[in-house]
């Protein structure tokens, strides 16, 4: 098994240790705000998680999830990243992130930016069109006939595949949705992007598995 390190362990992130540890993984947890707001969380998780600062969390991490608000990408450290795969659950909301000239106009995209930031580094996007609680319930045994699966997104086909396998261990089926320009099909606004809500609930309602078949349905529905 690896360790996967968490720049950022708010929803997305937290739910994303939990299954990892459940699968055997180590994690390493970090924020913004300092290990000590993050010990009750690794309590929480058990033997297998410790909490650290983004830099350590960065050079412990086989593999390293990035699960900030797209206006702190540029504090994500470049230099322990060098070479790791990053997996990219960002997405760009202007209300909370502020505006980004060159989102709005469509000429790039969040992963597009973090891998600009992180040059050395081999940027995945995953994670980033399913609600928290839907990710902690919707993951199943492979073979499973109500398995989900992931939209990925990454210029780097063995980092995908990199990708792809610890997605698997987490319960999940992956669906390449191409590089990371092509993200922008699951983006905020995209069918994809709320590929796994019951529309009569939506995220109040428990999630609703979609394969990779429905994913690329919905990617090519845009």
């Amino acid at each position: 098994m690896s360790t996967i390190g968490f720049i950022g362990s708010g929803k997305i992130g937290g739910t994303l240790a939990r299954l990892a540890v459940d699968a055997g993984h180590d994690v390493v947890l970090s924020n913004s705000r300092g290990p000590d707001t993050l010990r009750g969380l690794a309590a929480q998780l058990g033997p297998q998680a410790r909490a650290a600062t983004p830099g350590e969390a960065a050079r412990a991490g086989d593999v390293v999830v990035v699960t900030t608000p797209l206006k702190a990408y540029r504090d994500v450290p470049v230099a322990p990243l060098h070479g790791t795969v990053v997996i990219d659950t960002i997405n760009y909301y202007p209300q909370r992130d502020g505006h980004f000239p060159e989102l709005d106009a469509g000429r790039t995209t969040t992963g597009e930016l973090l891998q600009a930031h992180l040059p050395e580094s081999f940027v995945v996007k995953a994670f980033s069109n399913i609600f928290f609680k839907h990710l902690a319930t919707l993951g199943r045994p492979a073979g499973a006939a109500d398995r989900s699966a992931i939209a990925i997104a990454g210029d780097d086909p063995t980092a995908k595949a990199t990708a792809a396998a610890l997605i698997d261990t987490l319960g999940y089926d992956v669906h390449d949705a191409g590089a990371l320009a092509d993200s922008r099909r699951f983006g905020p606004g995209t069918p994809a992007h709320h590929a796994y809500l019951d529309p009569d609930g939506m995220f109040a309602a428990p999630g609703r598995p979609a394969d990779a078949a429905r994913i690329a349905a919905l990617l090519d529905s845009n």
